[in-house]
C-alpha cells in the first residue's frame, strides 16, 4: 500500500501545481479575485484545475478500493497512468482546448479500470 500512498501524494501534488498555475495566470493576465473569467488562457488554466478536482473525486476512492480488493501494485501503476493523463490533458487544454482528447481518454480509462476493478474485487470478496 506504500506505492498507493505515494501515487496519492503525487496526484495531489499535481493538483497543487495546477492550482499554482491558475494563480500565476491570474497575475499574468490581471484577473483579480474573485473573478474566474477574463483572459482565455487564464480561463483554460482555471478549467484544467477545476476539471482535475472533479476527476480526483472519482480517482482517489477508486484507487484505494482497487488497491484494497484487487492489487496495490496494479492500482499504483494505473494511478501513474491517471497522473500522466492529467498532465497530457493540462498541456493540451492550455495550448488548444480542442486538442485535449488524448488526456481525457487516458484519464477516463484509468478511472474506469480502477472503479470497475474495485467494484468487481469487492463483489468477489463478498461472495467468497
Amino acid at each position: 500500500m506504500h506505492l498507493v500512498a505515494i501515487v496519492t501524494v503525487l496526484a495531489l501534488i499535481e493538483y497543487f501545481v495546477l492550482g499554482m498555475r491558475v494563480g500565476q495566470a491570474r497575475g499574468k493576465f490581471g484577473i483579480e479575485a474573485p473573478a474566474i473569467s477574463g483572459h482565455p488562457v487564464f480561463e483554460r488554466h482555471f478549467r484544467v484545475h477545476q476539471n482535475t478536482m472533479e476527476q480526483l473525486v472519482l480517482f482517489l476512492p477508486a484507487l484505494w478500493l482497487f488497491a484494497t480488493y484487487v492489487s496495490a501494485s496494479i492500482a499504483a501503476a494505473v494511478g501513474l497512468v491517471f497522473i500522466a493523463g492529467r498532465a497530457m490533458y493540462a498541456r493540451a487544454y492550455v495550448a488548444d482546448p480542442k486538442s485535449r482528447e488524448t488526456g481525457v481518454v487516458v484519464t477516463v480509462v484509468a478511472n474506469a479500470v480502477l472503479l470497475l476493478g474495485g467494484l468487481i474485487g469487492a463483489l468477489v470478496q463478498l461472495l467468497r
